[in-house]
């Protein structure tokens, strides 16, 4: 089936043959369906804290971390390109008749270009636009004179501020009096908060692209002698790319290798399940994980670092209790609290469980408390796309807490569709993991994923369908075998920018 040139282009990307059919096989046959047994609800499987259980944990936050090794992960490598999906779109059609200027002005929605140019000026990337326009008018004359295309060649393209392409951890998001911050550097005003060390460092990691690399590590160079001044703090930023070797193969709609114009094989970036193996690559003890694009200004932030806090405290709480009862377990301690602080840490045995003896059942709850934690915010549900948490049953017959997407669940299922729209809330991919086992060695993540809960998308390139395939997910399949606990956030710290005109949201202007 492979050609000598295709079994070159596998050992490059550093992939097998084996692998390579199995992820064939994954598009022949399906994925299969993730079984919805509840959704994770409010004391069950979701937990609420209340003002005092929060204070208290604010007010330990430092002595909790103060022995610990902090970092915060940022997936990054993402072009920005969907955020501009409708200014390219309008770019390709408008003429500047007439007949377009009233079909835009026509649709003056939130989302609309004319509400995108009626703004322009509050856009924060708006200074640099100015200077980047070369036109023989200035950008305000141009402006006036409806000059549209060009304003957005000089946004867009290369031949300006090249926001097309650039990736969004790069762009002017948020304007200040004296300043216009990037999304890198709101990340770093937000770590200098939350995830400083004891002797004053704070540890960020970036994904990105190799194509950006570079701009991300000047920007960063740019800006670090004033945030550092300004928060009392030394940055200590490091990087890394998404490895080739997650790369999949894509088909076509045949589900055959689909190939190039020169009759090379596609290989595709496998979706944000690949950074699994760069966060497996971190050193760090506690690891906050957020995307890039969820950043808020300065004065929408005290919640955002609050709950931060909250979840970073409450996963060092469930890591010294795992350790209490793991060492207790050897030494005569009571079966049933494990079993208690198993189910808490969302994992219920299956019934075989049961008819183990003592000797099994301490062997089964100690493999099961030492695995990587993870602490996950829930937002309540307001219509938002996405995955959720859920109580999942297994093969094997256990029951386990789940971030699930929705392309994993067979909604013609009806009893699988009930369970899916009884969910009440969403994941705003907003987590702090613990990444050592019991005796302080690292994890190897790798083993604590689950490989079948990969996706098929459709796609296309030159013209033609295609269908691709995603790794599991970083927060779902990915942590699938991890010790979960769900705790729920308020909304207002979930303020992602999939659209440009969402910067003119309140909660980014």
């Amino acid at each position: 089936m492979f050609s000598t040139s295709d079994l070159a282009q596998v050992k490059k990307h550093e992939l097998t043959t084996d692998l390579i059919d199995y992820q064939l096989d994954k598009f022949r046959n399906g994925f299969p369906s993730t079984s919805l047994y509840a959704p994770a609800l409010e004391n069950s499987g979701l937990q609420k804290l209340n003002t005092s259980e929060i204070e208290e944990i604010l007010e330990s936050y430092e002595a909790l971390t103060e022995e610990y090794d902090l970092l915060k992960f940022v997936p990054a490598s993402g072009a920005a390109t969907r955020m501009f999906k409708t200014l390219f779109a309008f770019l390709g059609d408008y003429k500047g008749t007439e007949e377009d200027y009233e079909k835009m002005i026509a649709d003056q929605g939130s989302g609309s270009i004319f509400t995108f140019f009626k703004n322009l000026e509050k856009f924060a990337f708006y200074e640099d636009l100015k200077e980047a326009y070369s036109g023989l008018d200035s950008l305000e004359e141009a402006h006036v004179k409806r000059e549209y295309v060009k304003i957005l060649e000089a946004l867009l393209s290369d031949k300006g501020l090249d926001y097309g392409s650039l990736p969004k951890g790069l762009l002017r998001f948020h304007p200040y009096e004296n300043e216009n911050r990037t999304p890198v550097e709101e990340h770093i005003v937000e770590g200098a908060q939350y995830a400083k060390q004891a002797d004053g460092t704070v540890q960020l990691h970036f994904t990105v692209s190799p194509d950006h690399m570079e701009k991300f590590k000047a920007h960063i160079e740019d800006v670090r002698s004033k945030y550092e001044s300004k928060y009392e703090v030394k940055l200590s930023v490091s990087y890394s790319i998404q490895k080739t070797s997650t790369d999949t193969i894509a088909v076509d709609m045949e589900s055959e290798p689909f190939r190039n114009e020169d009759g090379s094989i596609l290989f595709r970036p496998a979706g944000h399940g690949a950074l699994l193996e760069n966060l497996n690559d971190i050193s760090a003890d506690v690891v906050f994980i957020k995307n890039i694009d969820n950043v808020v200004p300065d004065h929408m932030k005290s919640d955002t670092i609050k709950y931060k806090k909250v979840i970073g405290g409450l996963l060092l709480k469930y890591k010294a209790q795992i350790h209490e009862t793991y060492n207790s377990l050897d030494n005569g301690g009571s079966i049933e609290e494990a079993i208690n602080l198993l189910e808490n840490l969302g994992l219920k045995p299956s019934d075989l469980f049961a008819t183990m003896d003592d000797e099994e059942k301490i062997d089964y709850l100690k493999t099961k408390l030492n695995r990587p934690i993870r602490v996950c915010g829930m937002v309540k549900s307001e219509g938002d796309p996405g995955g959720g948490p859920f109580w999942v049953k297994s093969a094997d017959g256990s029951v386990s807490l789940q971030v699930v997407e929705t392309a994993q669940i067979d909604l013609t299922d009806e009893e699988q569709n009930r369970v899916f729209n009884e969910a009440t809330h969403f994941n705003p991919a907003d987590i702090v993991c613990y990444l050592k086992d019991i005796d302080g060695n690292e994890f190897d993540l790798m083993n604590f994923r689950d490989p079948d809960t990969g996706f098929v998308t459709k796609k296309s390139k030159d013209g033609k369908d295609l269908q691709a395939q995603e790794l599991p997910g970083l927060w779902n399949g990915s942590m699938a075998d991890w010790n979960t606990v769900f705790v729920e956030i308020p909304v207002v710290t979930f303020n992602p920018v999939k659209s440009v005109n969402d910067l003119l949201k309140p909660e980014h202007s």
